[in-house]
């Protein structure tokens, strides 16, 4: 594929295949560590909702972090980070002191350390193709993630039916070398930006602002919570399908994993023809029926092969489903904000499987493993019902979302700082009255689109003597935040502003006042232009 036609592309993907094989061998190794170890069932599903738990807590504060600082030293500090806590895991399990709550902690903090570096990852796509290309770059991914699934948890029952879970912990930890010396010699040429970089609360509030003002992002999310809880129970509940469903060991476990894996490598490479056949939405309905009759084979299948043939039937709903999720918000989302809302789209679906772990776990304590299934599996096709009405995925082309970079910053009597502010910025329209819907209408976008970018306070006035007089208004806070506000603005946005500049009857074009909010109080009126622009 036309990906791995990219050095950089290339050089990662391979060092993330064996850093893949190594934590799904770790995974194996600690979810069969707990069935050893622990006395009761909903122990063994926490080991999936120790991984899940800190990427929904701790994505958001990614994003911004993969959005404010090098998306590669971001990546290259959660490696590190991983590869030392991975030496402490295989330390304690082979001095004998590993408990159950240990085991847990030691997959929380691994699960913190993926909670940093997937944003950064997706994000960092983005960086290493050109924009045609991503669409084929995340499948890629996704199928580099389920080759490993599909070999990876079958050789991690082998070697912990062999050699012993701390063999699967060492090897895990030694994984980690290849990607982060990747990393390490990776030198991407990215733009450098003059203003100075968001504060991490301003930047998380900016991810989210532009979710609530992206109503397409926002139904993508919810449908991949609901995915993400529903679907999570057969991860977390396999040991015990092998064990109590199957009367199988740790090497059938793998298979079963293993067979979800190939599953999904098929989906992976069938989805290209999907979206090509398929709207968006008939795409992720059949990923939700795919895995509800999975989870309901899973639950009632005496034998191993038709358990077999339904894991693989998930793998595959599972990737066609996640991939078009990832696919459409990257696509959806310009750059500056991409590793936000990729965090954000990974709290959604982490989240619900966190949850989802924890509550399947409590309902097969008490009800056994094949009940926990057979509900999930209507949760599964609860998802596929949501689409019919309000939350059904974009139908929309892909839009420009490449920065206009047509705004040039304005010549200023005042010695404005960065920090300079708050301000107040007024535009004035004349608009004929036949031409006051249309107006009204276009404008109701451009509200959107401000308020998403950062603008406050937006307001729309009407002039009562001279009522063809249309007064846009906003507010700021600081100079670098109105310079940020027209570098967010996209070629899809430009389309707006065009209209509402084709509705405008004046003899010149639109003009914006900016004015920088002084206060009155113990003010030195003969103070110099720059002392009185520089409170911040």
């Amino acid at each position: 594929m036309a990906p791995l036609q990219q050095p950089v592309f290339r050089a990662v993907w391979i060092a993330s295949f064996v850093s893949n094989l190594g934590s799904l061998i770790q995974n194996v190794g600690a979810a069969w560590m707990m069935t050893a170890i622990a006395t009761s069932v909903d122990m063994v599903a926490l080991v999936q909702a120790s991984l899940a738990l800190p990427i929904m807590l701790f994505s958001i504060p990614s994003g911004a972090i993969a959005d404010n600082f090098g998306r590669r030293k971001v990546m290259l500090v959660a490696q590190c980070f991983m590869l030392v806590v991975s030496v402490m895991l295989a330390v304690s399990a082979f001095t004998g002191t590993m408990t159950p709550w240990l085991l847990l902690t030691y997959t929380f903090l691994l699960g913190c350390g993926n909670a940093l570096n997937n944003p950064a990852w997706g994000a960092a796509v983005g960086d290493m193709v050109p924009r045609a290309d991503i669409p084929a770059a995340v499948t890629l991914n996704s199928m580099n993630y389920n080759l490993c699934r599909s070999v990876g948890p079958a050789l991690g029952g082998i070697i912990v039916a062999a050699a012993g879970a701390v063999t699967a912990f060492t090897i895990n930890a030694l994984s980690y070398l290849a990607l982060i010396t990747v990393l390490a010699r990776w030198k991407p040429a990215l733009p450098q930006s003059k203003l100075p970089r968001e504060s991490m609360g301003a930047a998380m509030s900016a991810g989210l602002r532009y979710l609530a003002m992206s109503p397409n992002i926002a139904r993508v999310m919810s449908r991949a919570l609901v995915f993400g809880f529903a679907t999570i129970a057969t991860l977390a509940l396999l040991p015990l399908i092998a064990r109590d469903l199957l009367n199988g060991d740790a090497l059938l476990y793998g298979l079963l994993f293993g067979a979800f894996g190939m599953g999904a490598v098929g989906g992976a490479l069938a989805s290209g023809k999907l979206r090509e056949l398929l709207s968006k939405e008939s795409c992720v309905r059949l990923g939700f029926l795919g895995f509800a009759v999975c989870q309901a084979t899973a639950a009632l299948s005496p034998y191993p092969w038709l358990t077999l043939l339904a894991l693989s039937l998930g793998g595959a709903s599972w990737v066609i489903t996640l991939s078009l999720f990832n696919i459409t918000l990257q696509l959806s989302t310009p750059r500056w904000v991409v590793g936000r809302i990729l965090s954000l789209y990974q709290t959604a679906t982490f989240g619900g499987m966190a949850l989802g772990s924890w509550v399947w776990g409590l309902i097969a304590e008490e009800h056994g493993s094949a009940t926990a299934l057979l509900i999930a599996a209507g949760g599964a096709l609860f998802g596929l019902v949501m689409g019919f009405r309000w939350f059904a995925m974009p139908s929309k082309d892909e839009l420009n979302l490449d920065p206009l970079d047509r705004w040039r910053e304005p010549s200023l009597a005042l010695d404005l700082k960065a920090r300079s502010g708050p301000f107040r910025i007024m535009v004035d329209y004349l608009i004929r009255e036949e031409d006051v819907r249309e107006f009204l209408d276009a404008m109701a976008e451009r509200r959107r689109i401000r308020r998403r970018d950062g603008a406050r306070n937006w307001a729309l006035f009407r002039d009562v003597q001279n009522p063809q007089l249309w007064t846009e208004m906003y507010n700021v806070p600081t100079w670098a935040d109105y310079v940020r506000l027209f570098q967010r603005v996209t070629q899809a946005d430009e389309a707006v502003g065009e209209k509402i500049r084709k509705l405008h009857r004046g003899a010149e074009p639109p003009k914006a006042r900016r004015l920088i909010e002084r206060s009155t109080a113990n003010a030195d009126f003969s103070a110099a232009p720059k002392e009185v622009i520089d409170q911040p």
